[in-house]
């Protein structure tokens, strides 16, 4: 059974920087598409960067230059650092793997005031 963790979200001040982690069991995160995305209020959930299928990466627009998605084989964990921070980052951000399904945690709060 496939299981995805996330940690590191906190609340941060504008321009400042967080790393999430994804610990995921149950599945090889190299071997297939895994993702941050994030949520506010009201709002559909949006892909913020991750990889596909065959290793490629992929960003918002938004976040580019900013934002940088890695994973390690070794612990089986998908991160995404954050640097400079704004406001608008403001969101519940949410691991998710394709793997005979598709498999979401349950989620970690990124605060950034202004």
């Amino acid at each position: 059974q496939v299981h995805v963790r996330e940690s590191g979200g906190d609340l941060v001040q504008a321009g400042g920087s967080l790393r999430l982690s994804c610990l995921i069991s149950g599945a090889i995160v190299s071997r297939t598409e895994t993702g941050w995305y994030r949520q506010t209020p009201g709002k559909q959930r949006e892909l913020v960067a991750g990889f596909n299928i065959g290793g490629s990466i992929n960003y918002t627009e938004s976040v580019k230059d900013r934002f940088t998605i890695s994973r390690s084989h070794a612990r089986n964990t998908v991160y995404l650092q954050m640097n400079n921070l704004k406001p608008e980052d403001t969101a519940v951000y949410y691991c998710s793997i394709l793997w005979r399904g598709r498999f979401w945690g349950q989620g970690t709060q990124v605060t950034v005031s202004s």
